[in-house]
Protein backbone atom coordinates (compact mmCIF):
# COMPACT_ATOMS: atom_id res chain seq x y z
CA UNK A 1 0.00 0.00 0.00
CA UNK A 2 1.33 3.07 -0.88
CA UNK A 3 2.63 5.34 1.98
CA UNK A 4 0.72 8.88 1.70
CA UNK A 5 2.71 11.72 4.04
CA UNK A 6 0.97 13.52 7.12
CA UNK A 7 -1.64 15.84 5.83
CA UNK A 8 0.23 19.50 5.08
CA UNK A 9 -3.41 21.29 4.83
CA UNK A 10 -3.51 23.48 7.81
CA UNK A 11 0.23 24.75 7.37
CA UNK A 12 -0.77 25.49 3.77
CA UNK A 13 -3.71 27.01 4.55
CA UNK A 14 -2.09 29.67 6.95
CA UNK A 15 0.11 30.66 4.33
CA UNK A 16 -2.12 31.61 2.12
CA UNK A 17 -4.15 33.62 4.32
CA UNK A 18 -0.76 35.17 5.69
CA UNK A 19 -0.52 36.52 2.27
CA UNK A 20 -4.10 37.53 1.57
CA UNK A 21 -3.20 39.48 5.22
CA UNK A 22 -0.17 41.07 4.02
CA UNK A 23 -1.74 42.20 0.98
CA UNK A 24 -4.79 43.70 2.47
CA UNK A 25 -2.42 45.89 4.88
CA UNK A 26 -0.33 47.05 2.25
CA UNK A 27 -3.46 48.02 0.16
CA UNK A 28 -4.91 49.86 2.98
CA UNK A 29 -1.65 52.18 3.46
CA UNK A 30 -1.30 52.43 0.05
CA UNK A 31 -4.80 54.05 -1.24
CA UNK A 32 -5.48 57.89 -0.86
CA UNK A 33 -7.26 59.35 1.76
CA UNK A 34 -9.20 61.30 -0.23
CA UNK A 35 -10.18 57.96 -3.06
CA UNK A 36 -11.50 56.50 0.58
CA UNK A 37 -14.37 56.84 2.48
CA UNK A 38 -11.80 56.27 5.45
CA UNK A 39 -14.27 54.45 8.30
CA UNK A 40 -15.98 52.11 6.05
CA UNK A 41 -13.18 51.01 3.77
CA UNK A 42 -11.22 50.43 7.35
CA UNK A 43 -13.99 48.56 8.98
CA UNK A 44 -14.62 46.44 5.77
CA UNK A 45 -10.99 45.75 6.20
CA UNK A 46 -10.94 45.15 9.29
CA UNK A 47 -13.52 42.72 9.11
CA UNK A 48 -12.32 40.43 6.40
CA UNK A 49 -8.62 40.25 8.35
CA UNK A 50 -10.87 39.71 11.79
CA UNK A 51 -13.07 36.58 9.33
CA UNK A 52 -9.55 35.42 7.89
CA UNK A 53 -7.80 35.17 10.98
CA UNK A 54 -10.63 33.46 13.07
CA UNK A 55 -10.41 30.74 9.91
CA UNK A 56 -7.18 30.52 10.24
CA UNK A 57 -7.17 29.80 13.61
CA UNK A 58 -10.27 27.28 12.79
CA UNK A 59 -8.52 25.43 10.05
CA UNK A 60 -5.35 24.47 12.31
CA UNK A 61 -7.47 23.86 15.38
CA UNK A 62 -9.73 21.74 13.73
CA UNK A 63 -7.69 19.31 11.72
CA UNK A 64 -7.95 16.76 14.24
CA UNK A 65 -11.62 17.10 14.14
CA UNK A 66 -12.33 17.33 10.18
CA UNK A 67 -9.77 14.30 9.85
CA UNK A 68 -11.55 11.89 12.17
CA UNK A 69 -14.90 12.91 10.37
CA UNK A 70 -13.24 11.89 6.89
CA UNK A 71 -12.28 8.79 8.61
CA UNK A 72 -15.71 8.34 10.15
CA UNK A 73 -16.59 8.56 6.71
CA UNK A 74 -14.71 6.39 5.04
CA UNK A 75 -15.24 3.51 7.79
CA UNK A 76 -19.05 3.42 7.56
CA UNK A 77 -18.94 3.22 3.68
CA UNK A 78 -17.00 0.28 3.53
CA UNK A 79 -19.25 -1.17 6.59
CA UNK A 80 -22.60 -0.02 4.40
CA UNK A 81 -20.62 -1.83 1.19
CA UNK A 82 -20.02 0.92 -0.45
CA UNK A 83 -17.35 2.47 -2.18
CA UNK A 84 -14.88 5.34 -0.67
CA UNK A 85 -14.95 7.91 -2.76
CA UNK A 86 -11.10 9.24 -3.68
CA UNK A 87 -11.38 12.32 -1.82
CA UNK A 88 -11.46 10.31 1.42
CA UNK A 89 -8.97 7.94 0.45
CA UNK A 90 -6.08 9.89 2.21
CA UNK A 91 -7.62 8.85 5.59
CA UNK A 92 -7.46 5.32 5.47
CA UNK A 93 -3.72 5.92 3.65
CA UNK A 94 -1.93 3.68 6.34
CA UNK A 95 -0.39 0.60 5.40
CA UNK A 96 -0.88 -1.98 7.47
CA UNK A 97 0.16 -5.86 8.60
CA UNK A 98 -2.41 -8.09 10.23
CA UNK A 99 -0.89 -11.15 12.38
CA UNK A 100 -2.55 -14.19 14.40
CA UNK A 101 -1.34 -15.39 17.71
CA UNK A 102 -1.98 -16.31 20.95
CA UNK A 103 -1.65 -14.90 24.34
CA UNK A 104 -2.20 -16.40 27.95
CA UNK A 105 -4.35 -15.04 30.75
CA UNK A 106 -5.54 -16.54 33.97
CA UNK A 107 -8.22 -18.34 34.23
CA UNK A 108 -11.15 -18.62 36.41
CA UNK A 109 -9.57 -21.74 37.94
CA UNK A 110 -6.44 -20.56 38.53
CA UNK A 111 -5.12 -22.63 35.25
CA UNK A 112 -3.52 -20.75 32.56
CA UNK A 113 -6.10 -19.69 29.37
CA UNK A 114 -5.04 -19.57 25.80
CA UNK A 115 -6.92 -16.58 23.82
CA UNK A 116 -6.47 -16.78 19.96
CA UNK A 117 -6.42 -13.21 18.69
CA UNK A 118 -5.45 -11.04 15.15
CA UNK A 119 -3.64 -8.13 15.08
CA UNK A 120 -4.22 -5.20 12.75
CA UNK A 121 -1.23 -3.29 12.92
CA UNK A 122 -0.53 0.13 11.33
CA UNK A 123 3.27 0.62 10.29
CA UNK A 124 3.95 3.17 13.03
CA UNK A 125 2.59 0.61 16.18
CA UNK A 126 5.07 1.43 18.30
CA UNK A 127 3.49 4.81 18.39
CA UNK A 128 -0.15 3.78 17.30
CA UNK A 129 -3.00 4.34 20.00
CA UNK A 130 -4.27 0.52 20.02
CA UNK A 131 -7.93 -0.61 20.92
CA UNK A 132 -9.75 -3.90 20.88
CA UNK A 133 -12.82 -4.90 18.62
CA UNK A 134 -15.08 -7.51 20.13
CA UNK A 135 -17.27 -9.60 18.31
CA UNK A 136 -20.87 -10.65 18.57
CA UNK A 137 -22.56 -13.57 19.10
CA UNK A 138 -21.34 -15.08 15.32
CA UNK A 139 -20.31 -19.02 14.57
CA UNK A 140 -17.10 -17.29 12.62
CA UNK A 141 -15.93 -15.28 15.66
CA UNK A 142 -12.91 -13.54 14.53
CA UNK A 143 -13.05 -14.31 11.05
CA UNK A 144 -15.77 -12.81 10.29
CA UNK A 145 -16.18 -10.51 7.19
CA UNK A 146 -17.76 -7.58 8.78
CA UNK A 147 -15.86 -7.85 12.06
CA UNK A 148 -12.10 -7.88 9.77
CA UNK A 149 -13.23 -5.10 7.24
CA UNK A 150 -14.07 -3.03 10.63
CA UNK A 151 -10.77 -3.89 12.40
CA UNK A 152 -9.20 -3.35 8.94
CA UNK A 153 -10.57 0.43 7.99
CA UNK A 154 -9.56 1.19 11.89
CA UNK A 155 -6.16 -0.29 11.29
CA UNK A 156 -5.89 1.84 8.25
CA UNK A 157 -6.32 5.11 10.07
CA UNK A 158 -3.15 4.03 12.21
CA UNK A 159 -4.71 2.25 15.04
CA UNK A 160 -3.79 -0.63 16.59
CA UNK A 161 -6.24 -3.11 16.76
CA UNK A 162 -6.81 -6.66 18.23
CA UNK A 163 -9.68 -8.85 17.87
CA UNK A 164 -9.55 -11.58 20.92
CA UNK A 165 -11.66 -14.25 20.33
CA UNK A 166 -14.41 -15.53 22.70
CA UNK A 167 -15.20 -19.09 22.55
CA UNK A 168 -18.59 -19.24 24.59
CA UNK A 169 -19.46 -16.01 22.44
CA UNK A 170 -18.50 -17.27 19.19
CA UNK A 171 -20.49 -20.57 20.11
CA UNK A 172 -24.15 -18.64 20.92
CA UNK A 173 -23.14 -18.69 24.85
CA UNK A 174 -23.23 -15.59 27.20
CA UNK A 175 -21.82 -16.50 29.99
CA UNK A 176 -19.04 -15.11 32.57
CA UNK A 177 -16.34 -16.82 30.70
CA UNK A 178 -16.35 -13.88 28.11
CA UNK A 179 -16.15 -11.23 31.04
CA UNK A 180 -12.82 -12.44 32.09
CA UNK A 181 -11.29 -13.04 28.57
CA UNK A 182 -12.42 -9.25 27.53
CA UNK A 183 -10.56 -7.99 30.61
CA UNK A 184 -7.52 -10.12 31.09
CA UNK A 185 -7.27 -9.11 26.74
CA UNK A 186 -7.84 -5.45 27.96
CA UNK A 187 -4.68 -5.95 30.22
CA UNK A 188 -2.83 -7.79 28.20
CA UNK A 189 -2.71 -5.30 25.21
CA UNK A 190 -2.39 -2.38 27.74
CA UNK A 191 0.95 -4.11 28.92
CA UNK A 192 2.03 -4.46 25.50
CA UNK A 193 1.40 -1.10 24.45
CA UNK A 194 1.73 1.16 28.45
CA UNK A 195 -1.19 2.22 28.69
CA UNK A 196 -4.92 1.77 28.77
CA UNK A 197 -6.89 0.62 25.56
CA UNK A 198 -10.27 1.27 24.23
CA UNK A 199 -12.57 -1.50 23.82
CA UNK A 200 -15.14 -1.57 21.19
CA UNK A 201 -18.46 -4.40 21.71
CA UNK A 202 -20.77 -5.47 19.46
CA UNK A 203 -23.84 -7.18 20.98
CA UNK A 204 -23.74 -9.04 23.66
CA UNK A 205 -20.05 -8.55 24.13
CA UNK A 206 -20.35 -4.76 24.46
CA UNK A 207 -22.33 -5.02 27.61
CA UNK A 208 -19.64 -8.24 28.63
CA UNK A 209 -17.40 -5.36 28.15
CA UNK A 210 -18.90 -2.81 30.43
CA UNK A 211 -19.06 -5.63 33.13
CA UNK A 212 -15.39 -6.02 32.63
CA UNK A 213 -14.82 -2.25 32.86
CA UNK A 214 -16.93 -2.04 35.90
CA UNK A 215 -14.58 -4.97 38.25
CA UNK A 216 -11.42 -2.77 39.69
CA UNK A 217 -8.95 -5.79 38.11
CA UNK A 218 -9.91 -4.55 34.69
CA UNK A 219 -10.83 -1.08 35.09
CA UNK A 220 -6.99 0.79 35.05
CA UNK A 221 -6.56 -1.07 31.27
CA UNK A 222 -9.84 0.35 29.89
CA UNK A 223 -9.35 3.62 27.82
CA UNK A 224 -13.14 3.54 26.96
CA UNK A 225 -15.71 1.30 26.04
CA UNK A 226 -18.05 1.56 22.77
CA UNK A 227 -20.89 -0.36 23.73
CA UNK A 228 -22.60 -1.18 19.87
CA UNK A 229 -26.53 -2.51 20.23
CA UNK A 230 -25.67 -3.85 23.48
CA UNK A 231 -27.50 -5.00 26.97
CA UNK A 232 -28.34 -3.42 29.67
CA UNK A 233 -30.40 -5.90 31.27
CA UNK A 234 -30.24 -9.36 30.22
CA UNK A 235 -33.56 -10.18 32.09
CA UNK A 236 -35.27 -7.21 30.51
CA UNK A 237 -33.90 -8.32 27.06
CA UNK A 238 -35.17 -12.30 27.81
CA UNK A 239 -38.47 -11.14 28.57
CA UNK A 240 -38.91 -9.06 25.30
CA UNK A 241 -38.26 -12.28 23.62
CA UNK A 242 -41.16 -13.73 25.07
CA UNK A 243 -43.28 -10.56 24.79
CA UNK A 244 -42.05 -8.04 21.92
CA UNK A 245 -42.02 -5.19 24.66
CA UNK A 246 -39.35 -3.31 26.23
CA UNK A 247 -40.11 -0.88 28.51
CA UNK A 248 -38.38 2.04 28.58
CA UNK A 249 -37.23 4.43 30.95
CA UNK A 250 -39.78 6.85 30.61
CA UNK A 251 -42.28 4.70 31.19
CA UNK A 252 -43.16 4.39 27.40
CA UNK A 253 -43.24 0.65 25.92
CA UNK A 254 -41.09 0.31 22.55
CA UNK A 255 -42.65 -2.86 20.45
CA UNK A 256 -41.49 -4.37 18.01
CA UNK A 257 -41.80 -7.97 17.04
CA UNK A 258 -38.73 -9.72 18.49
CA UNK A 259 -36.43 -12.17 15.85
CA UNK A 260 -36.13 -15.53 16.20
CA UNK A 261 -32.57 -14.93 16.61
CA UNK A 262 -32.85 -14.67 20.20
CA UNK A 263 -34.98 -16.90 21.94
CA UNK A 264 -33.28 -19.68 19.98
CA UNK A 265 -30.18 -18.66 21.43
CA UNK A 266 -31.71 -19.18 25.02
CA UNK A 267 -32.59 -22.37 24.33
CA UNK A 268 -29.28 -23.50 22.86
CA UNK A 269 -27.74 -22.00 25.76
CA UNK A 270 -30.31 -23.84 28.55
CA UNK A 271 -31.39 -26.77 25.37
CA UNK A 272 -31.68 -29.28 29.38
CA UNK A 273 -34.61 -26.91 30.09
CA UNK A 274 -36.22 -27.44 27.31
CA UNK A 275 -36.15 -31.35 26.96
CA UNK A 276 -35.27 -34.38 28.45
CA UNK A 277 -31.70 -35.11 29.95
CA UNK A 278 -31.43 -37.95 27.20
CA UNK A 279 -32.20 -35.67 24.60
CA UNK A 280 -30.20 -33.17 25.00
CA UNK A 281 -26.89 -33.72 23.00
CA UNK A 282 -29.14 -34.58 19.81
CA UNK A 283 -31.57 -31.32 19.70
CA UNK A 284 -27.87 -29.03 20.92
CA UNK A 285 -26.66 -30.42 17.60
CA UNK A 286 -29.76 -29.98 15.34
CA UNK A 287 -29.94 -25.63 17.49
CA UNK A 288 -26.60 -25.19 16.32
CA UNK A 289 -26.57 -26.11 12.61
CA UNK A 290 -29.71 -23.97 12.82
CA UNK A 291 -27.76 -20.85 14.42
CA UNK A 292 -25.24 -21.52 12.41
CA UNK A 293 -27.07 -21.34 9.06
CA UNK A 294 -25.56 -24.81 8.39
CA UNK A 295 -28.96 -25.99 6.43
CA UNK A 296 -26.79 -29.61 5.07
CA UNK A 297 -26.07 -30.08 8.86
CA UNK A 298 -28.90 -29.15 10.30
CA UNK A 299 -31.12 -31.74 7.44
CA UNK A 300 -28.78 -34.47 8.40
CA UNK A 301 -28.87 -34.37 12.29
CA UNK A 302 -32.58 -33.45 12.38
CA UNK A 303 -33.03 -37.00 9.96
CA UNK A 304 -30.92 -38.83 12.35
CA UNK A 305 -33.42 -37.91 15.50
CA UNK A 306 -35.64 -40.20 16.42
CA UNK A 307 -39.47 -39.23 15.81
CA UNK A 308 -40.25 -38.29 19.57
CA UNK A 309 -37.20 -36.15 19.07
CA UNK A 310 -37.46 -34.71 15.82
CA UNK A 311 -41.12 -33.05 17.35
CA UNK A 312 -38.97 -31.56 20.15
CA UNK A 313 -36.67 -29.87 17.84
CA UNK A 314 -39.58 -28.55 15.87
CA UNK A 315 -41.39 -27.64 19.16
CA UNK A 316 -38.29 -25.23 19.98
CA UNK A 317 -37.74 -23.80 16.37
CA UNK A 318 -41.37 -21.94 17.10
CA UNK A 319 -40.63 -19.90 19.64
CA UNK A 320 -43.99 -18.08 19.57
CA UNK A 321 -45.85 -21.47 21.03
CA UNK A 322 -47.62 -21.14 24.10
CA UNK A 323 -45.57 -24.46 25.11
CA UNK A 324 -42.19 -22.62 24.06
CA UNK A 325 -43.26 -19.73 25.64
CA UNK A 326 -44.02 -20.83 28.72
CA UNK A 327 -40.66 -23.28 29.15
CA UNK A 328 -38.66 -19.48 28.00
CA UNK A 329 -40.14 -17.68 31.11
CA UNK A 330 -39.27 -20.99 33.47
CA UNK A 331 -35.61 -21.07 32.56
CA UNK A 332 -35.11 -17.14 32.44
CA UNK A 333 -36.63 -17.69 36.41
CA UNK A 334 -34.47 -20.59 36.73
CA UNK A 335 -31.64 -18.77 35.56
CA UNK A 336 -32.05 -15.07 37.21
CA UNK A 337 -29.26 -14.20 38.91
CA UNK A 338 -26.91 -15.40 36.33
CA UNK A 339 -28.53 -13.48 33.93
CA UNK A 340 -27.89 -10.95 36.74
CA UNK A 341 -23.77 -11.26 36.43
CA UNK A 342 -23.83 -10.99 32.33
CA UNK A 343 -25.64 -7.15 32.96
CA UNK A 344 -24.23 -4.09 32.86
CA UNK A 345 -27.56 -2.70 35.05
CA UNK A 346 -26.62 -1.25 38.54
CA UNK A 347 -23.07 -1.62 37.72
CA UNK A 348 -22.69 1.90 36.01
CA UNK A 349 -23.67 4.70 38.41
CA UNK A 350 -20.38 3.83 39.54
CA UNK A 351 -18.02 3.23 36.49
CA UNK A 352 -15.12 6.28 35.47
CA UNK A 353 -14.56 4.72 32.19
CA UNK A 354 -15.95 7.15 29.39
CA UNK A 355 -18.97 5.53 27.23
CA UNK A 356 -20.15 5.70 23.80
CA UNK A 357 -23.09 4.03 23.17
CA UNK A 358 -24.50 3.56 19.71
CA UNK A 359 -27.86 1.23 19.25
CA UNK A 360 -29.87 0.99 15.78
CA UNK A 361 -33.62 2.12 16.55
CA UNK A 362 -34.99 -0.68 14.44
CA UNK A 363 -33.03 -3.41 16.52
CA UNK A 364 -35.10 -6.41 17.07
CA UNK A 365 -32.35 -8.79 18.85
CA UNK A 366 -31.25 -6.26 21.31
CA UNK A 367 -34.21 -3.15 21.47
CA UNK A 368 -33.03 -0.10 21.52
CA UNK A 369 -34.44 0.49 24.56
CA UNK A 370 -31.23 -1.14 26.21
CA UNK A 371 -29.30 1.92 25.48
CA UNK A 372 -31.72 4.37 26.84
CA UNK A 373 -31.48 2.76 30.44
CA UNK A 374 -27.60 2.33 29.94
CA UNK A 375 -27.56 6.13 29.27
CA UNK A 376 -29.74 6.87 32.41
CA UNK A 377 -27.42 5.04 34.85
CA UNK A 378 -23.98 6.58 34.05
CA UNK A 379 -23.12 9.51 35.45
CA UNK A 380 -22.83 12.47 32.97
CA UNK A 381 -18.70 12.92 33.15
CA UNK A 382 -18.59 9.44 32.48
CA UNK A 383 -21.46 9.09 29.21
CA UNK A 384 -19.61 10.83 26.29
CA UNK A 385 -21.82 10.30 23.50
CA UNK A 386 -25.17 7.89 23.07
CA UNK A 387 -26.92 8.05 19.75
CA UNK A 388 -30.18 6.00 18.72
CA UNK A 389 -29.90 6.04 14.83
CA UNK A 390 -32.15 4.49 12.08
CA UNK A 391 -29.00 4.40 10.20
CA UNK A 392 -28.38 1.07 11.68
CA UNK A 393 -30.95 -2.21 12.63
CA UNK A 394 -28.73 -4.49 14.81
CA UNK A 395 -25.14 -4.35 13.83
CA UNK A 396 -25.85 -4.07 10.46
CA UNK A 397 -26.71 -0.99 8.09
CA UNK A 398 -30.96 -0.24 7.39
CA UNK A 399 -31.53 -0.81 3.84
CA UNK A 400 -33.58 1.71 3.98
CA UNK A 401 -33.02 5.65 3.16
CA UNK A 402 -31.58 7.23 6.11
CA UNK A 403 -31.88 11.92 5.89
CA UNK A 404 -29.08 13.63 5.63
CA UNK A 405 -29.26 14.26 9.38
CA UNK A 406 -29.26 11.04 10.08
CA UNK A 407 -26.34 10.22 8.18
CA UNK A 408 -24.79 13.05 9.87
CA UNK A 409 -25.32 12.15 13.22
CA UNK A 410 -23.90 8.58 13.25
CA UNK A 411 -21.07 9.90 11.06
CA UNK A 412 -20.24 12.83 14.01
CA UNK A 413 -20.89 10.00 16.82
CA UNK A 414 -18.46 7.70 15.13
CA UNK A 415 -15.88 10.59 14.74
CA UNK A 416 -15.89 11.75 18.48
CA UNK A 417 -15.44 8.00 18.88
CA UNK A 418 -12.10 7.65 16.39
CA UNK A 419 -10.75 10.79 18.87
CA UNK A 420 -11.05 8.90 21.37
CA UNK A 421 -9.44 5.96 20.54
CA UNK A 422 -6.48 8.24 19.21
CA UNK A 423 -6.31 10.55 22.49
CA UNK A 424 -3.35 10.55 24.95
CA UNK A 425 -4.37 9.63 28.54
Amino acid sequence: MRRIPAPQRPRRTLERLNRTLRRSRDTLRRLPRRQIHRTSLRRRLLFTTIALAAFAVFAVASWSTLRAHMQAVAILRILSGQPVPALLEPALAVPITTEDLNFSVPGSDGAVQTVRARQYLPSDRKHAPAIIVLHGVHHLGIDEPRLEAFATAIANCGVRVLTPELPDIKDYHVDAGSIRTIGESAKWLAKQTGGPVGVVGLSFSGGLALVAASEPAYTPAFKFVFAVGSQDSMQRVTEYYRTGRDVRPNGSVEELKPHEYGPLVLEYEYVEDFVPKNDVAAIRTVLRAHLYEDTAAEKSSMAALSLEQQAEAKALMDTKSDKTQALLAASDERHARELAALSPHSRLATLNVPVYLLHGEADNIIPSAETLWMARELPPTTLKAMLVSPVISHIDFESSQPTVLDQWRLVHFFARVMQAAEAKR
